[in-house]
């Protein structure tokens, strides 16, 4: 049936901030629906409080709202706008969630808005675990045994009768959060205990475990005619046990049978059809048990999916793009194949490759985490490999992770813990896969190490293919490598950089030198047809063939790659690579507006990437699209049949920065800033003098190779330091040392961290007031794109504290030097396009921190708070363009509004990791705040993030020492506002000396009761607590982590807690809630340019 005319205005809820288990891939999957919509002429209204997505581009959607994700928030915009339809399949589970609470409170039947894409029967079905198992019985399709708990004795009483270890399941979280599995009542009261309070419906659902059972997904959509098609199967190398989010995929299922694939194909579709997902993409979970066959579904979620991203990048199927058009009407015989341009989307994709998924993990950001994997998702990212083989594909995505391997072992970064090695072939850990390669690689056979891990044989078989093809290069001299030799190990997936580990080489030789044997790469289509019809999109991966004979012909060739000439010059834009903490969705932001910018102005672009999360990755966001490892060699590969006029590394963060050196060297033309001012800025000593020359103050600082150096740079210094290692993103390895006993165990650890840098040790500013400022520079012009200011003080990473722009403290005069600096710095360190510059406010000193020649994680966030699309205008001053072209606003005209960025955090990811915020980013994610006071602004983020601000009860408070005098007029704050005030006996004494009331608690270490029974019996609102100096205070400690697992805001900043309660009352001062206002609503401009 052709679309929907009933309906003209349709609201988009997205998925919010980017958070563990919901990710970037909704927004792909939302920007992918929004211009679907649009092109369908419908006028689409979008709610989403993640300002670092294109998907929150003013220019995407006709009405863009970054406001909390809230029902209360939601009605507003609904009253205000008056949409028809409202579409909630495509912005994850917060986005079903909030869809389900409106439909069911009456809102949408009071506005007469339309739930498509999914109704509340079939979410309700899907998404309760009673319903589902309801209907699973009804087509007699089996489900682990199970039953529900919503107290902790409900629980231990399941168990007993179904008998451990048991599967625990919160209902209607994301990621696995809260859930887990439990081998006796001990674990089992940790996990529900958690679980029951993070669950919105208080329920947490005991099931039999089938750990161990191999784990497959079927991507499915369907249309109102009934037709399903099955768009990608996938399998996890890593069997039951592992959430899927954390374990390596693999698409397609490589282990089944063509009689098992049909049952669950069968069984996928009756799936859907029972439970009533009339339109649009759903996953569905299978779990078999490898000894017998038996075949269970785990779930299925009515809505697009993390995986369906994976799945329509591995596939070239758009399944948010089809999933949209259905929900309007179309049915899959109607719409057409993006890709062949000749084939309707009910023909179900055909691929003749492997795609390997793996997740990028952060551990290293959260001491005292347990690193074991489980079924709570704890990755940060993935990255997506293409190869003709598994080994090829499973190859590439080892080197794509950026956590310092070349490939899968035998690289020289192998760290082996001897002591323990049979354990963590068996535990499943992040480096689990690099110690099955290295026991195969000693000699183990494929059944003992499938017995330790219980990975299936053909994939163990697979690996141990390619470690002894790595064993038999091993010593070997590269001259005694010929073509046969060198296309075997590169078809087995081998980098250049683990050949020249293995044969005492150097990996610009290896390359030479394969070059030079005729080794080079082909490059293949992804055409969602195996190649039965035409590919019209140029989205190509690489891969190594072996040479054939064409009939009559007397030399053996390799296929031409399937590569479209061109007659424009061609940009290349590398991307960020795989999200991870300190480098996130921000970078892919900058990457795409340089991918629209530069086709505009009359460049073929030519993106490459690895993320199957993002939109850089989407096969219409470039002219070409590139889904390759951002390493020098696959980099160089690209450039040899690509010749770009110059590549783009200064928008993708630290993965192109890092390439840009090697790439200029090997006569590489780079756009924008030159790799000679990004070592300028990054170079401690160099920027120094840089900044001697301008006459700019910045904290007396160091460089130290050894701990003798940094006790020496110490002595000059004085503490407290601010120690970091060089050349890393996200405050990696940063610290505060108050003594010399903590610099001596920093210093111990930094060398693993950067060993060919040395460490930098800078006087820290306590007290001091921290600002960013974001600025364009062409060489001879710079513009000012923002300052925000940031509302905790110095000591806290920037990604980490929330901002605010324009700033709310500063005085115009020191703006006004600010502004100066950054116009001064820009121009002396010679930069063509972004810079960042970090500062930090110490009375009427201005001290420069540091300087950051590319794109920030800032520009989306400052973009939309001033309506000028940064990233766009870099790429264009990168091409060649000035400012004075662009016709930007004046750079110095005052905003009508304020806007706050806050950073959200995973800590109930990591239960026993320490909360406390310092100089080592740990977010993953923002949202932004958007009000006429600063006060309100910050508000909506505290909502944004928590869904609600507390407006009664209970506020804790226990600060250190340094404290204690600042903490009372913040007190007397919160007691004005009706809270009653707990604290610790020494606190106590000083609130209590100051005037406000208050009841004094034990300590958590202290008799029962005490706070920690507080917090467990949900007594306490919000809670205060600052530690201080290099201590962890295991009481402190304790008492944080018990807030994180009971979700109970805690603050651990002074300053944090100030603007918390000034939040508060702002929330207080508006009783009928807070104003709305769309992005259009306040000034936006574009940026055009002639070819």
């Amino acid at each position: 049936m052709p679309k929907r005319t009933d309906i003209s205005k349709i609201l988009v809820i997205g998925s919010g901030p980017i958070v563990i288990g919901q990710a970037c891939e909704f927004d792909y999957s939302g920007t992918q629906a929004c211009k679907v919509l649009k092109d369908e002429g419908y006028e689409v209204v979008l709610v989403n409080s993640n300002p670092a997505t294109i998907m929150t581009d003013p220019a995407l959607v006709d009405r863009t709202y970054v406001e909390p994700i809230t029902p209360e928030f939601i009605e507003r915009i609904i009253e205000a706008e008056r949409p028809d339809a409202l579409l909630a399949t495509i912005g994850g589970q917060t986005a079903l969630n909030a869809a389900v609470s409106l439909a069911r409170s009456g809102v949408l039947e009071r506005f007469g808005v339309e739930l498509i894409g999914c109704d509340l029967p079939a979410i309700e079905t899907g998404e309760d675990r009673k319903l589902f198992a309801e209907a699973m019985a009804d087509i007699g399709v089996e489900i682990a045994r199970s039953g529900y708990a919503y107290a902790l004795d409900d629980a231990l009483a399941l168990a007993e009768s179904i008998g451990y270890p048991v599967v625990l399941r919160p209902s209607f979280t994301l990621g696995g959060a809260g859930g887990g599995i439990a081998h006796d009542a001990n674990e089992l009261r940790d996990i529900v205990s958690q679980g029951l309070e993070l669950s919105p419906t208080g329920e947490v659902l005991v099931e039999e475990s089938i750990e161990g059972w191999k784990e497959y997904e079927m991507e499915v959509m369907r249309d109102t005619a009934g037709n399903g098609i099955i768009v990608c199967s996938i399998e996890n190398l890593d069997p039951m046990g592992v959430h899927t989010g954390d374990s390596i995929t693999v698409a397609p299922a490589q282990t089944l049978s063509d009689i098992e694939y049909q049952r669950m194909r069968a069984a996928s579709l009756a799936i859907l059809e029972r439970v009533g997902v009339e339109t649009g993409g759903s996953n569905v979970q299978f779990a078999v048990n490898p000894t017998d066959g038996r075949l269970i579904v785990i779930e299925m979620n009515p809505r697009v999916s993390r995986s369906s991203a994976l799945a329509s990048k591995a596939t070239g199927f758009p399944i948010a793009k089809a999933a949209a058009r259905l929900a309007v009407g179309y049915t899959l015989d109607e719409i057409m194949n993006d890709i062949t341009k000749a084939t309707p989307a009910c023909f179900e994709p055909s691929i003749d490759y492997c795609v390997v998924k793996a997740p990028r993990f952060a551990f290293e950001k959260f001491k005292g985490a347990d690193t074991t994997l489980s079924t709570r998702m704890k990755a940060v990212g993935e990255i997506m490999a293409i190869g003709r083989s598994f080994e090829e594909a499973f190859g590439k995505a080892m080197r794509s992770l950026e956590n310092g391997r070349a490939g899968m072992g035998v690289d020289g970064a192998d760290a082996s813990d001897e002591s323990r090695f049979a354990e963590f072939v068996g535990r499943p850990t992040e480096d689990r896969i690099f110690y099955v390669a290295e026991a195969l690689r000693r000699g183990w056979t494929v059944a003992d190490v499938h017995d330790a891990c219980g990975i299936d044989p053909w994939f163990l078989s697979r690996i141990r293919d390619v470690m002894r093809a790595a064993r038999v290069v091993d010593g070997r001299r590269l001259e005694e490598f010929d073509a046969r030799t060198m296309r075997a190990v590169k078809r087995l997936g081998l980098s250049d950089a683990q050949i020249a580990q293995l044969t005492g080489s150097e990996e610009r030789i290896v390359r030479a030198f394969r070059k030079g044997l005729g080794v080079t790469p082909t490059f293949k289509t992804v055409d969602t047809c195996a190649a039965e019809f035409e590919g019209r999109t140029e989205y190509h991966y690489k891969t190594y063939e072996e040479p054939y004979l064409s009939p009559g012909a007397c030399v053996a060739r390799q296929d031409d790659p399937e590569i479209a000439p061109c007659d424009r010059p061609r940009a290349m834009i590398l991307g960020a690579g795989p999200n991870r903490i300190g480098q996130g969705i921000e970078f892919d932001y900058c990457c795409v507006h340089a991918a629209y910018a530069l086709h505009d102005a009359g460049f073929e672009t030519v993106m490459v990437n690895c993320n199957p999360e993002t939109v850089s990755t989407d096969y219409d966001t470039s002219d070409r699209l590139y889904f390759e490892p951002l390493t020098y060699e696959d980099v160089m590969d690209i450039v040899d049949v690509e010749q770009p006029a110059g590549v783009v590394v200064t928008l993708g963060g630290q993965t192109p920065l890092k390439l840009a050196r090697m790439l200029a060297e090997s006569g590489v033309r780079i756009m924008g800033t030159q790799p000679e001012a990004i070592d300028l800025a990054e170079d401690r000593e160099r920027f120094a003098a840089v900044l001697d020359r301008v006459g700019a103050a910045y904290p007396d600082a160091g460089m130290a190779s050894s701990l003798d150096e940094a006790r020496t740079v110490a002595r000059r210094i004085g503490f407290p330091l601010l120690v970091r290692p060089s050349y890393v993103l996200g405050g990696r390895g940063m610290v505060i040392s108050y003594d010399a006993a903590s610099l001596s165990d920093y210093m111990d650890q930094a060398v693993r961290i950067s060993p060919e840098h040395p460490v930098y040790l800078d006087r820290f500013l306590e007290d001091a007031c921290e600002c960013d400022v974001d600025a364009l520079c062409d060489g001879q012009e710079v513009y000012i794109g923002g300052v925000l200011e940031h509302i905790e003080e110095a000591g806290i990473h920037s990604g980490d504290s929330a901002s605010c722009i324009p700033p709310f403290s500063f005085s115009d005069r020191v703006v006004g030097r600010l502004r100066d600096l950054t116009r001064t710095l820009a121009l002396e360190l010679g930069v063509r396009g972004l810079i960042n510059v970090q500062y930090a406010v110490k009375g009427d000193t201005i001290h420069v921190i540091e300087a950051n020649p590319r794109a920030s994680r800032t520009v989306p966030f400052v973009s939309k708070a001033t309506g000028v699309p940064l990233a766009k205008c870099a790429a264009l001053v990168m091409a060649g363009w000035k400012i004075a072209d662009l016709g930007l606003p004046p750079d110095d005209r005052r905003l009508k509004h304020f806007c706050v960025k806050e950073a959200v955090m995973p800590w109930g990811r990591f239960p026993g990791a320490d909360i406390v915020l310092g100089p080592e980013m740990k977010s993953t994610g923002e949202v932004m705040g958007i009000a006429d006071t600063y006060p309100e602004a910050f508000a909506k983020t505290q909502i944004a993030i928590a869904y609600g601000l507390p407006r009664s009860g209970t506020a804790f408070i226990s600060v250190c020492d340094r404290d204690k005098r600042h903490i009372l007029p913040i007190a007397r704050a919160i007691q004005r506002l009706g809270f009653r005030i707990a604290a610790t006996e020494g606190t106590a004494r000083a609130l209590r000396g100051g005037n406000v009331a208050c009841e004094t608690v034990r300590k958590i270490s202290e008799a029962h009761p005490n706070i920690g029974d507080a917090l467990a019996a949900g007594e306490v609102s919000f809670m205060v607590n600052t530690p201080f100096g290099r201590t962890t205070r295991s009481d402190g400690y304790a008492l944080r982590t018990e807030a994180v697992k009971h979700g109970v805001t805690c603050v651990t900043a002074l300053s944090g807690a100030s603007a918390f309660v000034a939040a508060l009352e702002a929330a207080a001062d508006a009783p009928d809630g807070f104003s709305i206002r769309a992005l259009q609503d306040l000034e936006v401009y574009d940026v055009t340019v002639r070819r």
